[in-house]
């Protein structure tokens, strides 16, 4: 398995730290996985299905690999992605397999590789690299295995050692699986997340029809500025009844501003009107961002908010299969500047936390550690999408632990649609982290007991106080 997937990976080269690594690692290897943040279907642990075959588990809903085939020409008609309208011919699954497998180098050095390759072998006992003379081989391997009860969703978990999981759900979800969760006596392990973009983004196609759908869910008027902040409040209880604990905000940038009640109004009427002055949406994201403060000082949730990327660049793509298909591209962010406003109103609020998470590395050492490092209400969420990645998270390490601290990371989530992509992400979080903490020692800036100690914090114990999960 060795050239397949070294136990060695990711450790430093030279021997002593490297020894240094492994012993760290292997404290912290088998813990359990704590998994606040992510996307997958909760679907799967409501009705526990048997997942298809290995296109649809490893290609079609994996947006970092389909971005990376269309790179190269290949089209998502011949990875099997069906269309929104559902028109055209696709390929068939085998078929898909073949053009993915075919197509294996080109993830050579990335952290998909990595991924697939941990999946593959954690899951199936697979330990030969992809390619095209042996993709029909895995399909039907990966295909006989998954028919087995060990490989359904739920067992899934328990293989992987997931103590929680947090699913993301939109504010006008009805949650109908996270009551056939809580049903299943799941609920805390298989929480959701209150995730309100879909009424708090006017850019969003169906902004207004869904300030409607939110009124009619909550009996508040949503034309109305209070009425719109209590129907956010009503939804919020709701999403805490199956287990959640956090808010997530998916923004280009973390503008906030804190504007006079009659401004509101008057911004919020101009959007239901249809007659919004330039600047309106990107007002309103930004008001709707410090609303959202305001009530996790309110009711405790934990916000999130994952800043710096143009989501959806590719109009073409968007119009033909919808969001989150690989076309989202970092972009510059000031949190400095952004959060200014609401951090003025709700930074010294007793018991408000925020979690923020940067796609722009360039801030991080500027701007994120150093706030993490002064405001009491603030952590920095683990490297994320483009950067959760061996070197993203050493950069990471590198640009905030010096400012910041350790206490002040909330650990490390996972943030994937990729059931069996959960427990190889963590993996290679907890090998760059024993990597990080074996170079501090080697240097005499830690001792081996405290960088144990640090291992563990980062491995499981900070996402658990970071969420409030204990």
């Amino acid at each position: 398995m060795a050239d397949f997937l070294d136990p060695m990976r990711l450790f430093p080269s030279d021997r002593e730290t490297r020894r240094i690594a492994a012993d760290l690692f292997g404290a912290i290897e088998d813990l359990p996985i704590v998994s606040p943040h992510g996307h997958t279907d909760p679907r799967w642990f409501a009705e526990d299905p048997a997942f298809g075959d290995a296109a649809s588990l490893f290609l079609t809903p994996d947006h970092y690999v389909l971005r990376m085939l269309r790179s190269q020409g290949i089209t998502y008609q011949a990875l099997g992605v069906p269309s929104l309208s559902g028109e055209g011919p696709i390929a068939a699954p085998r078929e898909a397999w073949r053009t993915f497998c075919a197509h294996y180098t080109l993830f050579d050095g990335t952290p998909s590789q990595l991924w697939i390759n941990h999946a593959l072998h954690w899951g199936f006992g697979i330990e030969e690299r992809l390619s095209a003379s042996n993709a029909d081989a895995v399909f039907d391997a990966i295909g006989a295995r998954l028919k087995d009860d060990d490989m359904r969703p739920r067992a899934i978990l328990d293989k992987a050692k997931v103590e929680v999981i947090a699913t993301t759900e939109f504010a006008l979800d009805p949650l109908s699986h996270h009551a056939t969760i809580a049903d299943a006596g799941l609920a805390e392990r298989v929480r959701t997340t209150y995730r309100p973009d879909d009424v708090t983004d006017p850019d969003h196609p169906d902004f207004l029809a869904n300030l409607t759908r939110l009124a009619e869910m909550t009996g508040c008027d949503t034309h109305a500025w209070d009425g719109l902040i209590e129907a956010h409040r009503v939804r919020r209880a709701m999403f805490r009844r199956f287990g959640a604990t956090a808010t997530d905000h998916g923004v280009i940038s973390a503008h906030t501003v804190d504007l006079a009640a009659d401004d509101k109004q008057k911004l919020l009427s101009r959007l239901v009107n249809g007659v919004p002055e330039p600047g309106d949406k990107a007002l309103f994201r930004a008001q709707m961002l410090t609303e959202m403060a305001g009530l996790a000082v309110e009711d405790g949730m934990v916000m999130q908010i994952h800043a710096g990327s143009f989501r959806n660049t590719d109009r073409t793509l968007f119009e033909t299969y919808g969001a989150n298909m690989g076309a989202d591209i970092p972009l510059p962010i000031n949190p400095v500047r952004d959060l200014a406003a609401l951090l003025d109103k709700y930074g010294n609020a007793e018991g408000f936390r925020l979690i923020f998470f940067s796609l722009d590395e360039s801030n991080l050492s500027r701007e994120v550690a150093p706030m993490a490092g002064y405001w009491p209400c603030l952590m920095i969420g683990p490297p994320w999408w483009f950067h959760d990645s061996p070197r993203g998270i050493a950069r990471y390490l590198d640009a905030v632990v010096e400012t910041a601290g350790f206490a002040n990371l909330a650990g490390f989530n996972d943030d994937t649609r990729a059931l069996l992509s959960i427990p190889a992400r963590h993996d290679v979080w907890r090998r760059c982290v024993a990597a990080f903490l074996a170079g501090m020692v080697a240097r005499h800036l830690l001792s081996k007991a405290t960088a144990q100690e640090v291992a563990v914090w980062l491995a499981t114990d900070a996402a658990r106080a970071a969420y409030r999960l204990d």
